[in-house]
């Protein structure tokens, strides 16, 4: 037991011996000058360029639609020869998705509201008030004086406002329409019950909209064919 005591007290005592052998002071170099590093003003223009720019998004991370914009406006780069910025890029995908969104507004107008674009707008393509529309019944115009009138100075387009008018005046006073001057054309369609009298309106209307609201230029020929389509309409009507 004592030997073997003897023996381990020799092993601790030579590892002790190697470790201190293998114990090295590090030298200390006291010569060595330490310089501030400069960062240059161009730093960043040297660093520019998609490789550089990690707020775009590229790969799996970007959407189908947006790979798809990308990949257009690349193609469209490399066919004409220029290069196109990230930042020009991000601002023509803007652009493109806020087309995107007045095309799907206008689509839904047209869809569930059957009216002109231009009716979100503008006041004038939701209702009809001039002549004063607001404070007098339809029925109290004489809005064939007024079309004489308009027709004598040449003003065909005024014309067709005034014959127009004139067909909501006589569904008024047979009582198939109930006029108020805040209504829609669209809202008159659907009051009229009668299928062939509603498909005449709905034509009459159409052409009336485009030419008084879309200010579309017409002359006498344009007007004589107008005043076709308006005719139809109060044919059409019950005596």
């Amino acid at each position: 037991m004592i030997k073997q005591s003897y023996i381990l007290i020799l092993l601790l005592w030579a590892n002790l011996g190697l470790a201190q052998k293998d114990s090295i002071a590090l030298p200390i170099d006291s010569s060595s000058v330490l310089t501030e590093r400069q960062i240059g003003e161009d730093l960043n223009k040297k660093y520019t360029g998609e490789d550089f720019d990690y707020d775009v998004k590229t790969g799996e991370s970007a959407n189908l639609l947006n790979r798809f914009i990308r990949w257009f406006l690349n193609a469209i780069s490399s066919t004409f020869g220029f290069d196109i910025s990230p930042k020009t890029l991000l601002i023509l995908e803007y652009i493109i998705y806020a087309l995107m969104g007045v095309l799907v507004i206008y689509l839904l107008v047209r869809m569930f509201v059957n009216e002109k674009f231009s009716a979100i707008f503008t006041q004038k393509a939701r209702s009809i008030i001039d002549l004063d529309l607001s404070e007098q019944h339809i029925e109290s115009i004489d809005l064939d004086s007024l079309m004489e009138e308009a027709l004598k100075n040449g003003d065909y387009r005024l014309a067709v406002r005034y014959q127009f008018l004139k067909i909501l005046k006589l569904l008024s006073q047979k009582h198939i329409i109930d006029w108020h001057f805040d209504k829609t054309n669209v809202d008159y369609e659907r009051e009229i019950t009668e299928t062939q009298l509603q498909l005449e309106f709905k034509k009459a209307s159409y052409l009336y909209e485009n030419i008084w609201y879309g200010e579309q230029p017409i002359d006498a020929s344009g007007y004589a064919k107008t005043d076709l389509r308006f005719k139809a309409v109060e044919n059409s009507i019950p005596r």
